[in-house]
């Protein structure tokens, strides 16, 4: 049983940065996959990145390649997302979520076992 918890989330101008945290609970924050995604009103969930549980590998949405970075600090039981050159299309609610499988960086939601509550994120033009 994992437990996340989103931050970071707010209100910024087109051409901004933000940057949000995932902070998971227990011990065993190393042995699981992450992923970000983002939902909109009447729209599914949509993969944002992807980071393996050692870092050492990423897989990112083509939407947000070369904007966004998805990182983790295991140390600390969190994982991030630094957002730049931020569009009014990357107005979402973020969620973080988790994969027991800790190579395992796929860009399917189904996969994920453990979410986040969300974060939302808006980007004014």
């Amino acid at each position: 049983q994992v437990q996340l918890v989103e931050s970071g989330g707010g209100l910024v101008q087109a051409g901004d940065s933000l940057r949000l945290s995932c902070a998971a609970s227990g011990r065993t924050f190393s042995t699981y996959a992450m992923g970000w995604f983002r939902q909109t009103p009447g729209k599914e969930r949509e993969f944002v990145a992807a980071i393996s549980g050692s870092g050492g590998s990423t897989y990112y949405a083509d939407s947000v390649k070369g904007r966004f970075t998805i990182s983790r600090d295991n140390a600390k039981n969190t994982m991030y997302l630094q957002m730049n050159s931020l569009k009014p299309g990357d107005t979402a609610v973020y969620y973080c979520a988790a994969n027991r499988i800790q190579y395992r960086t796929s860009r399917n939601s189904y996969e994920y076992d453990y979410w986040g509550q969300g974060t939302q994120v808006t980007v004014s033009s």
